[in-house]
């Protein structure tokens, strides 16, 4: 395997300058899903890189349940500095794990919470609740809907609750949160690819300001909304803005705002090679490609290897 072990874990790097840049030059729809395919390729092949040095560290463990010759010197040769690698990914990969599968049960605690507290409410689409707290989020699942309570509607104008509802409908329609756990998870995987979250958490806010905007008629309208929201907006009990979408979710609201009340993004078109963004987009594709292929032959190689060695012992 050599250093190709190593590469998937540190590749991420090349994806940094894309983070930043799809934010300001990609549809936010186009943002959203390169960034998060781009996240969940990297994460996974870091993992997997990870669990592979994993196997060479555990195989050194004495009384470990691997077969004796996967401890041989010719496996061991497969991973550069074996002893300090193989030994550091077994704590590293654990972590990984429970940081990821913590994660997952997070959001479906508060998932399930979330529906609990609606109770009584009438099933529908929309569910407003008696609340004087000001919050409205979308609420994804089986029976997805859009949740807000009254103090919220209360400071909006007739025309602005059209596009609280209208953003919030495009969350559940574009399904945002399977966005947001995507990176989220990638991040607890591999946190240099913390940035990307960052920019998914976004672009899936702008992506449904958009949507609002073209339903609405007006992107002055969705903006303003937005900024009076946020001056009020509370996090109802068991809601964390990382899990599911929030009309005024904490971030750069301002920057929301501004980006509403300039003219709409161009068309969701992929930028022309030759420019900033579209060097940006290729390193971090080009980066997502050598990590698959590090990976795949970091795999393939320890397995003919690992396959030697037990036939031959």
């Amino acid at each position: 395997m050599g250093v190709f072990v190593f590469l998937p874990l540190v590749l991420p790097f090349t994806a940094w300058p894309i983070a930043r840049l799809a934010e300001q030059h990609l549809h936010p729809r186009t943002a959203t899903r390169l960034l998060t395919v781009i996240a969940a390729v990297l994460a996974c092949c870091s993992t997997l890189c990870l669990a592979l040095v994993m196997v060479v560290g555990t195989a050194q463990l004495p009384g470990n349940p691997l077969p004796d010759s996967w401890s041989d010197p010719e496996v061991r040769e497969a991973v550069p500095y074996d002893e300090i690698a193989g030994r550091l990914a077994i704590p590293a990969l654990f972590t990984v794990l429970v940081s990821c599968a913590s994660a997952a049960w997070r959001q479906r605690r508060v998932r399930r919470r979330s529906e609990e507290a609606l109770g009584t409410a009438r099933p529908g689409p929309v569910v407003v609740l008696r609340d004087e707290a000001p919050y409205a989020y979308a609420l994804p699942g089986r029976t997805a809907r859009v949740v807000a309570s009254t103090g919220m509607l209360a400071t909006l104008t007739s025309r602005e609750r059209r596009a609280l509802f209208a953003h919030e409908r495009a969350h559940l329609a574009g399904r945002h949160h399977r966005f947001l756990l995507t990176v989220q998870l990638a991040a607890r995987a591999n946190p240099f690819l913390g940035p990307l979250r960052t920019a998914v958490t976004y672009t899936a806010e702008r992506w449904a300001d958009e949507e609002a905007a073209a339903l609405v008629g007006s992107r002055k309208t969705v903006a303003r909304a937005i900024g009076k929201a946020a001056l009020v907006s509370q996090v109802p009990r068991g809601v964390q803005a990382p899990l599911f979408a929030h009309f005024a979710a904490a971030g750069p609201v301002p920057r929301r705002v501004a980006a509403l009340l300039a003219p709409a993004p161009a068309g969701r078109g992929w930028p022309p090679a030759f420019t900033t963004v579209g060097l940006a987009v290729w390193t971090a594709a080009g980066g997502a490609t050598v990590s698959a292929l590090s990976s795949a032959n970091a795999t393939v190689t320890l397995y003919f290897t690992l396959h030697a060695a037990t036939f031959s012992a």
